[in-house]
């Protein structure tokens, strides 16, 4: 999955599970299609994509945490590190296991702004100080993480690429050639930024790897401010128009009722029938990941047309109201997420932005909150 061979590669973020969708399903789809890297958060999900894919590389941007570094070089797992003590860990586990010098392969991760994880500038050369023939480390590549490519002027993020190139540059002066600069989520890549990663890189001597997540799923982000009517960036304008969602979220019909005026609907009287109405009652409640802010205040699709929830979601199931769709019945599919109909009257879609903004979060946590009592099934 070469975007730029021999200058970049694609590393899949397959990090919780799969952001909703199924690590078991997804990273065998990623390393078909020719992804060689896969991104995940820890060591735990490490040996889970190990054992799925034997042969590919797989990367542990959370780091290692004490203890865990046997595991890690058992494995062959490649962790990001930015703490003197995670070297540490690595370092011990290496020797005990017998490794040679520079032959255990680390990711340096370097703070360019997000305070979150990361070694600073100041902080880097007692870093950098750890590699070299006495250690079993070897530094196999540089990342960082650019926090706000979703914002349409990109002042931050050439302000992160600033950071970078200085960092770059004091690695190189200490006489070290990483192969990778692992720099990009989707926001950055589908707003054209892939050319300028691809040149930083090189100017390095180094391969992008460029670590798409969202888009991976067949999303595009939207851009915090957005881009000025017909301004907006042509690499995404198109990636919204080719992009297809991956997953769809389905439930059924447990049964229907007919209930009079007044009647109370779901926990707390949060709502009262004003007339009488026809409900259906669903599989699905906020122990599958349906945000319980969604009662009263969002539709899903049942034989082609929105119906309102209605009532407070329960735990295990949530209420329809059906009142204005004729003939719903128990068994009858509804689309949480997805698309439903067709023919005259056309198709009806819920995208995982609808979700979010009804729930107000973002489509990530709408994905990765989905249970794993949802059966994932690929078609």
């Amino acid at each position: 999955m070469s975007l730029a061979a021999p200058h970049a590669e694609l590393l899949a973020i397959v990090k919780a599970d799969a952001y909703g969708h199924s690590l078991a399903l997804c990273a065998p789809a990623a390393v078909r299609a020719g992804a060689r890297w896969l991104g995940v958060t820890s060591v735990e999900e490490g040996a889970a994509a190990r054992a799925l894919c034997p042969e590919a590389r797989v990367l542990v941007i959370g780091g290692v945490f004490p203890g865990q570094g046997a595991d890690l070089i058992r494995l062959g797992l490649t962790a990001v590190v930015w703490e003197a003590w995670q070297l540490d860990e690595l370092e011990e586990s290496a020797r005990a296991a017998g490794a040679r010098s520079e032959t255990v392969p680390v990711h340096l991760e370097i703070d360019t702004g997000m305070s979150r994880q990361g070694v600073g500038l100041d902080g880097l050369k007692p870093m950098l100080a750890r590699f070299g023939a006495a250690s079993p480390l070897r530094l196999e590549g540089v990342m960082t993480h650019l926090f706000a490519a979703d914002e349409a002027d990109g002042a931050t993020t050439d302000a992160q690429f600033a950071q970078l190139d200085q960092a770059l540059e004091r690695i190189a002066a200490a006489g070290m050639h990483p192969e990778w600069l692992n720099v990009g989520n989707s926001a950055a890549l589908l707003s054209g930024r892939t050319g300028a990663l691809v040149n930083v890189a090189s100017r390095y001597g180094m391969k992008a790897l460029l670590r798409p997540g969202l888009a991976l799923y067949g999303l595009a982000p939207r851009y915090d401010g957005e881009f000025e009517a017909g301004h907006e960036p042509e690499s995404v304008a198109a990636a919204r128009i080719r992009l297809q969602p991956v997953m769809s979220w389905k439930t059924a019909v447990v049964g229907v009722r007919t209930v009079p005026a007044g009647a109370v609907v779901g926990y707390n009287s949060t709502f009262v029938a004003t007339e009488p109405m026809r409900l259906a009652l669903l599989a699905v409640g906020y122990g599958d990941g349906l945000d319980r802010r969604l009662g009263n205040h969002f539709s899903m699709l049942v034989r082609g047309e929105r119906a309102p929830l209605v009532g407070r979601i329960s735990m295990d199931q949530a209420v329809l109201d059906v009142t204005e769709i004729a003939g719903v019945e128990a068994g009858d599919e509804v689309v949480i997420l997805g698309t439903q109909g067709g023919g005259a009257q056309g198709a009806e879609t819920i995208t995982a932005f609808d979700l979010a903004e009804a729930a107000g979060t973002i489509p990530w946590e709408v994905f990765t909150r989905i249970g794993a009592r949802v059966p994932r099934i690929a078609v």
